[in-house]
C-alpha cells in the first residue's frame, strides 16, 4: 500500500511510516547477528573471528547497496509526492536497470579479489582461509543484496514500509533456520553460515522484485512519457546516490583501517570486537532507519511544496530517536556481558569477552549523539543538501581513524574504542550547525542538475 507523507499530522505520519522500517531493520540485522552467534557458539572462537574479520569488507559492499537505496528513494519520493507518475515510473525502471549492471560488475570484482581484501586488513593466518571463504560466498550473492536494497528503497519512496518488513521477517527467519541446518546439523562451519545468507537473500530479492513489478503496473495510468531507462533520471538519482555511497563508504573504509588495527592484537581480541561491533551495528542501523524515514518524509513534502511540515517532522524524529537510543544504551551498558555471551561458548577466552564488554561500555553512552546527527543528516539528504552530510561523515571517519591510531599506542585495543566518542561528538556538532543554519532550505528550489554541478 502506497502512502502519502504530505498529509496528516507530520509527527504521527512520520512515526507511523518509520516504525515498520525500524522493525524491518531489526530483522535485517538478524542476518549478521545469526551468522556470528551460530558461528561463535557452534564452530568456535576462530570461526567467530573469521566472520568478524571479513565484516568491514562486506560493509563496503553494503555501503554501495545502501547508497543506491537512498539515491533512488529520495528522488522517487519527490516525484511521487508531486503526483508525477510518469517520472516516478521512469526513475523506478532506471534504478533497477542501473542497479543490476552495477551489482554484476561488483560481484565479479568481489569474487576475484576477496583474498587480497582479507590480506589488506591484515587477517591472521589462522583465520584467513575461513574468512576468505565466507567473503567469497557473500560477494557471490551481492547481486541479490543490491537489487533487494534498491527495491526496498522504491517501496519506501512510495510510502510502503510494510511490504519490505514482511519480506525481511520471512528471509531473516529463513536465514536463521538455514544457519542452524548447515552449521549445527550438518557441521559445515563458516561455509554453512555464508551459504545460509546467500540463499535467504536470493529468495527475498526475487520475491521483492516480483511484488514491485506488480505494484508499478498499478501505479497511475500508463502513458508515452514512461521510459525503461532515462539518462536524465539516472543523473537525478546519482545526484543523491553518489554522495550517499561515498558517505556510507567513508564509514566502511574507516572500519577497514580500524579492523586492521584490531587484527594486530590477535584472534581473541578480533572475536570480542566482532561480537561487540555486531551489537553496535545493530543499534546504529536501527537509528539509521529513522534517518531514512525523515529523508523520504522531507523529499515527499518538498515535492508537494509543503516545506513547513519538515521542521515538525524533524522534532518528532528527534524525540523518537532519542527514546530508541535510551533503550539500546541501557540494554548494552547494563546487560552487555549477557548479550556478548550469545556469541561465545565455554571455550571462548576471557580476553574475547573482556574486549567486547569494554567496547560496549565506551561506545553505548554516545548513542544519543549518534541519533541527533542522523536526524539532522536525514533532513539534509532529503532536501538534496548532499555536500553537508558528506562533510560531517568524512570528519567522523578521519578523526576516528587518526585518534584510534594515536590512542592505541598508549592504551592498546582500548585506545581504539576511545576514538569513537571524540569523532562522533565533533561530527554531530557539525550536523546540528548545518541544520540550524538552514543550509537545507536554500537547496530546496535547486534543480537536480544544479545540485550535481555543485557537487562536482
Amino acid at each position: 500500500m502506497n502512502k502519502d507523507l504530505t498529509t496528516g499530522a507530520p509527527g504521527k505520519v512520520l512515526i507511523g511510516f518509520t516504525i515498520p522500517l525500524f522493525i524491518s531493520v531489526i530483522f535485517q540485522q538478524m542476518y549478521n547477528i545469526a551468522d556470528s552467534v551460530i558461528a561463535g557458539k557452534f564452530a568456535g572462537e576462530d570461526a567467530l573471528a573469521a566472520v568478524g574479520a571479513s565484516y568491514p569488507v562486506t560493509m563496503i559492499f553494503m555501503a554501495i547497496a545502501i547508497g543506491c537505496q537512498i539515491g533512488c528513494s529520495v528522488v522517487i519520493s519527490k516525484h511521487f509526492g508531486s503526483k508525477n507518475m510518469s517520472k516516478t515510473k521512469t526513475c523506478i525502471f532506471t534504478a533497477l536497470i542501473a542497479g543490476f549492471v552495477l551489482s554484476v560488475v561488483l560481484t565479479l570484482l568481489g569474487i576475484v579479489f576477496s583474498q587480497q581484501l582479507m590480506r589488506l586488513v591484515n587477517t591472521p593466518d589462522n583465520i584467513l582461509s575461513d574468512g576468505n571463504l565466507y567473503l567469497k560466498i557473500y560477494n557471490a550473492g551481492f547481486v541479490f543484496l543490491l537489487i533487494y536494497n534498491v527495491v526496498t528503497g522504491i517501496f519506501n519512496s512510495l510510502g510502503d514500509s510494510k511490504t519490505p518488513l514482511l519480506l525481511l521477517i520471512g528471509s531473516s527467519l529463513g536465514n536463521i533456520g538455514l544457519d542452524a541446518l548447515f552449521v549445527i546439523k550438518i557441521g559445515m562451519g563458516v561455509k554453512g553460515v555464508a551459504w545460509a545468507t546467500f540463499i535467504a537473500q536470493g529468495i527475498a530479492c526475487i520475491m521483492a522484485f516480483i511484488l514491485l513489478i506488480k505494484r508499478v503496473k498499478n501505479l497511475g495510468d500508463d502513458n508515452d512519457d514512461v521510459k525503461l531507462f532515462s539518462i536524465s533520471a539516472l543523473k537525478e538519482i546519482l545526484t543523491i546516490a553518489i554522495p550517499s555511497i561515498l558517505q556510507q563508504s567513508f564509514v566502511s573504509i574507516g572500519n577497514l583501517f580500524i579492523q586492521r588495527m584490531v587484527n594486530e592484537f590477535g584472534s581473541s581480541v578480533i572475536a570480542g570486537y566482532s561480537a561487540a561491533i555486531k551489537l553496535n551495528t545493530f543499534a546504529i542501523t536501527c537509528f539509521s532507519t529513522l534517518d531514512n524515514g525523515i529523508s523520504s518524509f522531507t523529499a515527499q513534502n518538498i515535492g508537494a511544496g509543503k516545506n513547513g511540515r519538515i521542521k515538525h517532522g524533524f522534532r518528532s524524529g528527534i524525540i523518537f530517536s532519542l527514546s530508541v537510543a535510551a533503550v539500546f544504551f541501557l540494554l548494552y551498558f547494563i546487560f552487555g556481558k549477557n548479550l556478548l555471551m550469545l556469541f561465545m561458548n565455554d571455550e571462548s577466552s576471557e580476553l574475547a569477552l573482556k574486549t567486547g564488554i569494554v567496547f560496549m561500555k565506551i561506545v553505548s553512552p554516545f548513542y544519543f549523539t549518534v541519533c541527533i546527527k542522523l536526524i539532522c543528516d536525514g533532513v539534509l539528504r532529503g532536501s538534496g543538501s548532499v555536500f553537508y552530510f558528506m562533510v560531517t561523515t568524512f570528519t567522523d571517519l578521519l578523526l576516528r581513524v587518526v585518534l584510534a591510531f594515536i590512542f592505541s599506542h598508549f592504551a592498546a585495543q582500548t585506545g581504539i574504542w576511545l576514538a569513537w566518542p571524540f569523532s562522533l561528538a565533533i561530527a554531530t556538532l557539525m550536523s546540528v550547525i548545518f541544520y540550524k543554519k538552514n543550509v537545507w532550505v536554500s537547496k530546496i528550489n535547486q534543480q537536480p542538475m544544479e545540485l550535481m554541478n555543485n557537487l562536482l
